[in-house]
Parts: structure tokens; C-alpha cells; sequence
């Protein structure tokens, strides 16, 4: 478990600091150490993100035609996931959580070396800069990782097919990924922060964001008020890129950003006839 004295502990609720964060990294600390302490937090809160982010959009794919306003935006109005697709991948995804991620997570107690928690927060500056720099990297190792599994058939076919089980992404399918993927996923998820020396602070809102993010590619809408939408420049591929990726298996293999796809060639701009307006 990550460490923190107990003098510091008994000064937490007066101790004053010029960081904005300071009051709720305080708050943290005095009322939930058990809970963030604990090797265990950045599964639960993973998981538990990915949950939360994930059911307001599957309620939208299962009123479907209901709900025209949004169904519009459906980048593949013909193809709608099924409940007992989204109950396979939710069970399929705790199943290996529970068999795979925390006995790996446990393992790892007795190996790595015990973090402590520092008394200070980060700045909102550390926050934005640090997470950044977190997703830039993340992105590199994961197109990197996503191109070389896509041009060696063997490595496609035994690691990363399963996720292209589904030619049209929903939010649900972020999370259907082999065991080695998910384990690959999440070693990068959890070391690079530790590598980049940021704040735990800083690493659990770059978990929240990330998982947002990645849940916003697979929802299957090109909705206008996504964050693809929101940064400009085209800064990020989100839903309609990973769609196209899902349609076409040799293009676009950055996961949250755009500057990869389009330095190597490989971006591929979603057809305009799949959509419905």
C-alpha cells in the first residue's frame, strides 16, 4: 500500500498551501486513504469509469430510432448492438479483471517498489501538462503497438481480432480486448505516469479522462459535442476515426490523438455516405 505517516496526517485538515488542489488532495488523504492507498484503486476506478461512461450510451443505442435527435448522428444507422452483445462483453471484461488484472495487481505488490503519497497536491498546471504528456506517450506506444499487430497476421489473429468482433464499435466494446492486450494496455496505463513522475492526483484524472475518451471512440455516433469536436484542429480522431478503423482495419491507428495517422499516411476520413442525417 502507498505510504503516508501518520504526524502528517494528524496536520491534514491545518495545513494551508497556495495550490488550488490542496483542499480536496487534503480531503483525500484525511477521509479516503484506506481507499486510495490502497494497489487496488487504479483498477477500481478504471473499471468503475468505464461503466459509468458507458451506459448512458448504450441506453441511446437500445431507444435506437426513438430518439431521432441523436440517432441521426449514428455513423452506422443499420448496424445497432443487441443487449446480449453488451452483457457478453461486460461479463467477458470482469471476468478477466477478476481472474487476470488483480492477481497481476497482487503480484505486483511483492515486486515493485511501495509508492508514497506526497502532502502536496499538484498545481492545475502540473495537472493539465503532466496528464498531457501521459496521453502523448500512451498514444505513441499504443499506435506503435496497433500498427505492428494489424501488418503481422499471426499477432492480429491470436491478440487484437477479437476487438474487430464488431465491424460498428459501441461503448461497451472499448473494453473487448484479449488478455494480453488488456494486460499490455493497462502496464502502459499504469507505468507511464510512474516513469513521467506524476502526481497520483495527476495519474488517477489522466485514468478518468483516458477512459472517457476511449469510450467516446467506440460509442458509434458522431455526436457534435464530443471532444474530437470540442479541440480544434482536428487534434483528436474520436468516434468517427476509430469507426473507420473498425470499417477498415488498415487506417487509423491512434487511439486518442491524429498526428501519427497523418505523419505515417494512415488516416482514412469516415465516408460521409455512412452516415444518416
Amino acid at each position: 500500500m502507498l505510504n503516508i505517516s501518520e504526524p502528517i496526517l494528524q496536520h491534514l485538515p491545518f495545513r494551508a498551501s497556495d495550490h488550488l488542489l490542496q483542499p480536496f488532495w487534503d480531503y483525500l488523504l484525511f477521509h479516503h486513504l484506506p481507499l486510495i492507498s490502497s494497489p487496488f484503486f487504479p483498477v477500481l476506478l478504471t473499471f468503475s469509469s468505464y461503466v459509468f461512461f458507458s451506459i448512458p450510451f448504450a441506453a441511446l443505442d437500445l431507444l435506437g430510432e426513438r430518439l431521432p435527435s441523436v440517432y441521426q448522428y449514428k455513423i452506422q444507422p443499420d448496424r445497432l448492438p443487441t443487449v446480449g452483445m453488451m452483457v457478453k462483453i461486460f461479463m467477458s471484461s470482469l471476468y478477466k479483471h477478476i481472474f487476470f488484472v488483480l492477481p497481476a495487481v497482487t503480484i505486483g505488490i511483492f515486486i515493485l517498489p511501495t509508492p508514497t503519497l506526497p502532502q502536496e497536491a499538484p498545481t492545475l498546471c502540473e495537472v493539465v501538462i503532466d496528464g498531457l504528456a501521459v496521453l502523448l506517450v500512451f498514444d505513441t506506444q499504443y499506435y506503435i503497438w496497433h500498427y505492428i499487430h494489424h501488418k503481422q497476421p499471426q499477432l492480429y489473429r491470436w491478440i487484437h481480432a477479437i476487438h474487430h468482433e464488431y465491424r460498428a464499435p459501441f461503448s461497451w466494446s472499448t473494453e473487448h480486448l484479449s488478455i494480453p492486450e488488456l494486460m499490455a494496455v493497462g502496464l502502459w496505463s499504469n507505468q507511464d505516469p510512474i516513469l513521467l513522475k506524476c502526481h497520483p492526483l495527476t495519474a488517477w484524472c489522466v485514468t478518468v479522462v483516458s477512459v472517457w475518451m476511449s469510450v467516446e471512440n467506440h460509442i458509434g455516433y458522431d455526436l457534435p459535442w464530443t471532444v474530437n469536436h470540442l479541440v480544434p484542429f482536428g487534434l483528436l480522431g474520436g468516434a468517427p476515426a476509430h469507426d473507420m478503423h473498425h470499417q477498415r482495419p488498415s487506417s487509423n491507428y491512434s487511439v486518442f490523438f491524429s498526428h501519427w495517422d497523418r505523419i505515417f499516411g494512415t488516416t482514412v476520413p469516415l465516408k460521409k455516405k455512412t452516415m444518416r442525417r
